[in-house]
């Protein structure tokens, strides 16, 4: 059986708080564990896919190249090296010689945090504090991006409304509405990134790793069940 570790995308699952004091894990918790068993011993798979989470993916570099000329960071390119040790495993998006990037891209403005001043999501701050662990850095960036959505999913956009308006002819003020809907260009490069500046905290640390642990003995009962 191989050593159990928790994804740092995953660690704002396993840190979640229980709701009673005898429990040891949330429920959320346990269910990450119980989709990992699953895949070890049988390989079922898990999946999720979303147009947002698509649309991350695709537009990816460009949300990079954004931060990057908009932070005065220079030329960095996406990191594909995988990090690991005894309690996690991550893939950061950007890691240069002094700091951690993970990039958001926003599906659009109506999701951007154009005012916000706390990460929106705590998750990433967990995330965060695993990929500095792996890398052995100080300190990382959240940094949330509004590029264009690609053309191909504008599209599909489209369709999807005249669908949702019951509309067998089109509508070029739809058309339009949706087009202005996904597209930024108006709006000046320093307002489409966000960042939240977030510091290596090492007791949070020795907490990721306390849970982890017991994440450990919750997955190790379970895979011996099976």
């Amino acid at each position: 059986m191989n050593t159990f570790r928790v994804r740092c995308s995953a660690l704002g699952k396993v840190m979640t708080s229980p709701r009673s004091k005898s429990e040891i894990l949330s429920q959320t918790a346990k269910t990450y564990v119980e989709e990992q068993v699953l895949l070890a011993k049988y390989g079922i798979v898990k999946t999720f896919n979303s147009r947002y989470t698509d649309k991350g993916n695709l537009v990816e570099d460009e949300s990079i190249k954004l931060a990057s000329e908009v932070l005065e960071l220079g030329f960095i390119l996406k990191n594909d090296e995988h990090f690991s040790n005894d309690w996690v495993t991550g893939t950061p998006d950007v890691n240069t010689a002094s700091l951690i990037l993970d990039v958001k891209s926003s599906w659009d403005a109506t999701t951007f945090p154009f005012f916000a001043t706390e990460i929106p999501t705590k998750d990433y701050y967990y995330q965060l504090q695993g990929y500095m662990w792996l890398t052995g850095k100080q300190k990382s960036l959240l940094v949330y991006c509004l590029v264009n959505t690609p053309i191909d999913m504008v599209q599909d956009e489209i369709r999807r409304a005249h669908w949702n308006a019951n509309l067998l002819e089109e509508s070029l003020d739809l058309i339009d509405e949706v087009q202005k809907r996904h597209n930024f260009d108006h709006i000046p490069d320093n307002r489409r990134v966000k960042v939240f500046e977030v510091e290596r905290d090492d007791e949070v640390i020795e907490q990721i790793k306390e849970r982890v642990e017991l994440c450990r003995e919750y997955y190790e009962t379970l895979y011996n069940f099976l």
